[in-house]
């Protein structure tokens, strides 16, 4: 694997184990219902924000994609012997 493989691998590898935006949002709702710290209120504001959470589903779709595309060319390798 060259250099850039093996950083779109890390990076899709990152994106898929870290929880969703939507996922963090709602924990911080929870939070926020119970106790309204100023701190909590912000982190939930800038979650639920409607730019971080398209940014988010943008990089999954990206990672989804890419681990697609190498998956099809190892599978075309694999068939073409090489």
């Amino acid at each position: 694997m060259d250099e850039a493989a093996v950083s779109g691998q890390v990076w899709g590898d990152e994106v898929r184990a870290r929880p969703t935006a939507m996922q963090d949002r709602d924990a911080l709702a929870r939070l926020v219902e119970e106790d309204a710290d100023s701190f909590e209120v912000a982190l939930y504001e800038r979650a639920a924000d409607p730019q971080v959470l398209s940014v988010d589903r943008a990089q999954r779709s990206r990672a989804g994609q890419y681990a697609r595309r190498v998956r099809r060319l190892r599978e075309r390798r694999r068939r073409e012997g090489g």
